[in-house]
C-alpha cells in the first residue's frame, strides 16, 4: 500500500497480489481471468459448473423485500458499484446479446481516497480487501446480492432468494 499526492488530493494505492486474488476466486468456485491495468484489476468471472444463475436479485421486486434487508452487499444498478467497497460490476453477454447468468466482469479499484472506509469504518489495506472480495464472491454463489435500480447493471435472478 502506498500514499499518492495528486494536487490537493491524497489517494491510497493498493498493491494486489495476482496469485492471491486468483486463489480467492478459485476458492469461491469461480473460474477467473484477470487483467492488471494501472488503476484496477479487471476480473472476468464465471461459475462453470453452476446450474442456476449467480445470486444477484432485484431489490425492487416485492417478493424479495424481506430478503433484501438481510443482504451483506448491495449493487447500485445505475452505476454497477458495490456500495461501500472498491468493487464495481458489469454484466456479461453472449454473442446474441443475452445476459450470461453464470458470469460477471468485476473491477477492483487500486486507488481510493485516504478517507475511504469500508463498513464498520475499517481502513483500507490489501488484506482487508482480500477478505471483502472473498465474502462478496461467496455471496454471489451462496447467499445473494441485492441489485438496487438500474438500468446499467441488471440482476441475474428474477425470483427471491432461498
Amino acid at each position: 500500500m502506498q500514499l499518492l499526492q495528486a494536487g490537493n488530493h491524497q489517494l491510497v494505492l493498493m498493491e494486489y497480489d495476482l496469485d492471491a486474488v486468483t486463489t480467492l476466486a478459485n476458492q469461491a468456485e469461480f473460474q477467473v481471468e484477470i487483467q492488471d491495468t494501472p488503476r484496477a484489476l479487471i476480473f472476468d468471472l464465471w461459475a462453470q459448473n453452476r446450474e442456476t444463475p449467480l445470486l444477484l436479485f432485484d431489490a425492487a421486486e416485492p417478493s424479495n423485500l424481506g430478503w433484501f434487508s438481510r443482504c451483506q452487499f448491495y449493487v447500485d444498478g445505475a452505476t454497477g458499484n458495490v456500495l461501500q467497497t472498491p468493487i464495481s460490476l458489469a454484466n456479461k453477454r453472449d454473442r446474441s446479446g443475452h445476459l450470461q447468468p453464470d458470469g460477471l466482469r468485476l473491477r477492483l479499484a487500486k486507488e481510493a481516497p485516504t478517507n475511504f472506509r469500508l463498513p464498520g469504518k475499517q481502513p483500507l489495506s490489501e488484506q482487508v480487501i482480500y477478505g471483502l472480495l472473498f465474502n462478496f464472491l461467496q455471496a454471489l454463489q451462496q447467499v445473494g446480492v441485492a441489485v438496487c435500480g438500474g438500468p446499467i447493471f441488471l440482476p441475474l435472478t428474477r425470483t427471491k432468494a432461498r
